[in-house]
């Protein structure tokens, strides 16, 4: 079965820092992207960033520009979301999620509708 694993989220105050984390098992290797999501209260999912699989090449949506950045460890599995400079409007649920087929990140976008399986979620409250 295919399981993304996310971790890392918690409390943090405007301006910290958190690293989540995406653990993966149990999909196929030709899987086209890993992805970042997030879901504020009250608001859709929003995509934040995406990492391919063939080239490790990395999109971010603008509001997480600068301050976030996505990377692998192919060895573990694991796909990280390094959170700097935080903000209040950064509080949600982050998820991670496995797109199978597309190339979508590949072109520079994490809005893409064609993720396949998603992780549990973790919560980041940005707060003071």
């Amino acid at each position: 079965q295919v399981q993304l694993v996310e971790s890392g989220g918690g409390l943090v105050q405007p301006g910290g820092s958190l690293r989540l984390s995406c653990a993966a098992s149990g999909f196929t290797a030709d899987y086209s992207a890993i992805g970042w999501f997030r879901q504020a209260p009250g608001k859709g999912r929003e995509g934040l960033s995406c990492i391919s699989r063939r080239d490790g090449s990395t999109a971010y949506t603008d509001s997480v520009k600068g301050r976030f950045t996505i990377s692998r460890d192919n060895a573990k599995g694991t796909v990280y979301l390094q959170m700097n400079n935080l903000k209040p409007e950064d509080t949600g649920v982050y998820y991670c999620a496995i797109e199978l087929y597309g190339s979508s990140c590949q072109m520079g976008r994490t809005d893409s509708n064609q993720y396949d399986f998603w992780g549990q979620g973790t919560q980041v409250t940005v707060s003071s």
